[in-house]
This record gives C-alpha cells, structure tokens and sequence, in this order.
C-alpha cells in the first residue's frame, strides 16, 4: 500500500498532494488522444490491452505509471504507428523524486495482481482501514495536513479499498502484527471500529488475515514490512518504505527472499480461527 502513518497508502510528496509530473500526463493524453482516434472508448479499449477500464483511465489521467508491456498490447490493437507515437511519449516520463512517485507505480501493480500479500509492523494495512482510522492517522500527521488534505487522503484510500471488493479472484494475505491491535490509535471508539472492519474483512473468501502474536521466539519480519504482488503474468514484484523514502523491487533475488521471508511469516503467525478468536476477545473486552 506508503509512509503516511497508515500502511502502504495513497503516497504524496509535498504537504499531503500526490505528486503529479508534466510527463506522466503528456503521457496519458497522448493515449488518450490515439485510443479517441481509433474511435474507442475505455472500455472498448481496456480489454483489447488486457487491462482493467480503471487502470486504463488513471494512466491517462497521469496518475500511473504505464506498465512496461502497454506499448506491444498498443501495437497490435492501434498499429504500429500509433506504438510508435506512443513509445517516443513514454522516453520523456520522469519520476519525481520521493515517495509518490514509487507509490504510484506500485499502485499500478497492486490494481492489477492475482496475488497480494502484505506484513506490517507500523500500522494496520492500508486495504484494511476503517474510515475513522484512516482520518486519525492523517489528522495526526507531522508536518500537519490541511482539512482539505486531510479530506483528499481519506477520499484517496477510501477509493482505493474498492480493490477488495472489485477483485473477487485477488487473493489478498494480510499479516498484522498484534502490537497494532493493542496501540487503540484514534481511541475506543475508533479501536472499536477498527475491531469490528477487520472482523468483517475475515468473512470474505478472498482475504486471509492474521496476527503475529506479541511473544514469537522465531520471527521472520525482523528487517521489517513488505509488500508483494504477483502480476497477471505470474511474475512477483516487491514493495517497502522507510521514512520519507520508498522502493519498488523487481530484481528476482531480492524477491525470491521477501517470499521465502513472507511464506515463514505465514507459518508463525496465528491461523485464520485463532485470529478470528484473537480479534473477537478483543471486540468484546471494550
């Protein structure tokens, strides 16, 4: 999901806004521009390329990065030169330094994935939020956000959680440490909210959720959280952050261990009833 307080999120570089490059939209229009030439509209398009209508509409709106494979899937649909066109666009994209930048690609790559499994030792992930705990994490960011940003935010990671409910064939793993189901950030009532979104999320078949107890003498998440995903075409692409910085990692090395590190992960934490027991004593001790 980035350093936002609040799991893997929407990302942003300057006082709480996404950063959008003047590349990035050239970029978009210009797909745009070829896709309203060739007389199709989105969703005409968007199967014809193999991606989903969304994705298709915020790579035009600058807002992600265009996959590497979107050029070949261009070609054979709007011709050579159209690709051509396309391709001479696409050496201009820049990425900002920072973290939206990264976000925004990896975002790109979590809307499309078969797989998504998520451990996070900060706070809980951001597919999982509730609404009042996503506003608690950013009314209490530093340097502060406006209410308008704080709004922006919310609206942002509100829109994003649809991924879970629009990718019945995703499956989605979730491993939260239990020291982030302790922390009540936002207070009772928002600890209670929390309780009863993650409780609801248990009952969906394509989400498994569990938590890492607080005392676990073998711990494979020691160099902290990860994000993986595996893509359409059944290749793995890992995600981290730090503090004001993010990385998309690609290299199969780096991550083949960050699926070695997550697939012991899996075997020391709680299973899906013990969880579910874990989560419902806590719901009910408020």
């Amino acid at each position: 999901m980035a350093t936002d307080n609040g799991g893997a999120g929407e990302g942003w570089g300057n006082g709480g806004e996404p950063e959008l490059s003047d590349s990035l939209k050239t970029f978009g229009a210009v797909l745009k521009a070829l896709r309203d030439e060739a007389r199709l509209t989105q969703e005409q398009f968007a199967p014809l390329v193999r991606y989903s209508v969304a994705y298709i509409a915020k790579i035009e709106q600058g807002k992600r990065f265009p996959p590497r494979d979107l050029l070949d899937r261009v070609e054979s649909v709007l011709g050579a030169s159209a690709a051509r066109v396309l391709a001479a666009a696409a050496k201009s994209l820049t990425r900002k330094a920072g973290l939206a930048s990264w976000f925004r690609q990896w975002a790109g790559i979590e809307e499309e994935a078969v797989s998504l499994y998520a451990y996070e030792c900060r706070a809980i992930p951001g597919l999982l939020q509730p609404e009042s705990y996503i506003r608690a994490a950013f009314e209490r960011r530093l340097p502060p956000l406006s209410e308008d940003q704080v709004e922006h935010q919310v609206a942002a990671r509100l829109e994003r959680q649809q991924l879970l409910a629009e990718r019945p064939n995703t499956a989605f793993s979730f491993i939260v440490e239990q020291a982030l189901l302790e922390r009540w950030m936002g207070g009772p009532e928002v600890q209670r909210q929390l309780l009863d979104h993650l409780l609801e999320a248990t009952e969906l078949r394509n989400i498994e959720i569990q938590v890492m107890p607080l005392r676990q003498y073998e711990h494979a998440g020691i160099d902290g959280l990860m994000y993986l995903a595996e893509t359409a075409q059944h290749e793995w692409v890992g995600y981290s952050e730090g503090q004001q910085s993010s990385i998309l990692i690609t290299a199969p090395k780096d991550v083949s261990a960050m699926l070695q590190r997550y697939g012991k992960l899996r075997s020391q934490a709680l299973g899906r009833e013990a969880t579910v027991s874990l989560l419902e004593q806590m719901r009910g001790a408020l």
